[in-house]
């Protein structure tokens, strides 16, 4: 999208649900379907190529944007989602971290979506390809229909949806980021569901007296590598989905925006020599990192070179 010059604002539009010329274009379908005719209470995403149809469905509506509680008797007539990727047969791809998929499984379990409540996605028509089912996971969201500036596509998709929240999915991240989820967890525990999440880290173990070789150093170091010179553009899920591309994935990653650095916590040093080994002469946005492994005598939580880490 970006080399055909066919992505708009904001730019570039990478890691992001794109926008694309043309959007505007294709949300004024919405109002052509029937399914959107008869909805009296409609939930959208807020990505920007679907803007258009916020500012459509808020033709003559006096309440809009109005939290609602877990307790809220809401029921949702039409769902507008954003998409990165989409196929004719209804098959959807986001940006890879699944929050779209968990607030619609989040809304299952408060009440406010059914199975059979439709779903609309807007996209540019070079954003409909197939995509293979094994692709696919039971959490993910499909789509009846899809709208671009040159068709409306009805799926007939009969996949079936999320029926509630995939605990085991879930991160302890995502529980401190989102309250909600908190609460829904709590609901679920005392029906007597399974609730439990993806595994949190153990925190790595201070090395025995005996096998420290200098005071101040720890042998949990030696599974930690440094990656810096990181673009100001880059954040953390940027490089978090590169690691998990390169089979890499750290047990713990200790972000430092302002210091455009990060460090990876690996359970032992041959992992993280592993880790060390792929990112070394990696390009993330327009820089190319800098990676490096701790040295013999050199302080936990500094950076090459002796600087603190901050």
């Amino acid at each position: 999208m970006e080399s055909q010059n066919i992505a708009d604002f904001p730019r570039p539009v990478h890691h992001r649900i794109p926008n694309f010329k043309g959007s505007h274009l294709a949300c004024q379908s919405l109002k052509d379907l029937d399914v959107y005719a008869g909805a009296q209470e409609v939930k959208m995403d807020p990505d920007k190529p679907l803007e258009g149809a916020r500012l459509l469905a808020l033709q003559g509506v006096r309440d809009f944007s109005i939290p609602v509680g877990l307790d809220s008797r809401i029921l949702v007539d039409l769902l507008v989602v954003g998409s990165v990727a989409v196929s004719e047969k209804g098959w959807r791809i986001g940006k890879g971290e699944g929050y779209a998929d968990l607030e619609y499984a989040m809304m299952v379990l408060m009440g406010a979506l059914s199975k059979d409540t439709p779903v609309v996605t807007v996209v540019h028509d070079c954003q409909v390809r197939d995509i293979p089912e094994d692709l696919l996971e039971d959490h993910d969201v499909s789509v009846d229909y899809i709208l671009t500036p040159t068709r409306v596509i009805v799926t007939g998709c009969t996949r079936p949806r999320p029926a509630g929240i995939t605990w085991s999915k879930i991160t302890c991240e995502m529980l401190e980021k989102i309250p909600v989820l908190r609460n829904l967890r709590d609901r679920e525990r005392q029906a007597g569901k399974d609730v439990s999440i993806q595994a949190e880290p153990s925190p790595l173990p201070a090395a025995p007296l005996s096998s420290v070789g200098r005071p101040g150093e720890d042998s949990a170091s030696a599974a930690t590598v440094w990656v810096g010179n990181l673009a100001p553009s880059v954040r953390v899920r940027d490089l978090k989905q590169v690691l998990r591309e390169l089979g890499v994935a750290p047990l713990r990653l200790a972000w430092q925006g302002p210091q455009h650095s990060a460090i990876l916590h690996y359970p032992d040093a041959a992992k993280a020599q592993q880790a060390a080994a792929s990112l070394q002469g990696l390009h993330l946005g327009s820089h190319p990192l800098s990676v490096s492994l701790p040295q013999p005598g050199q302080q936990r939580g500094t950076a090459p070179g002796g600087q603190p880490r901050q």
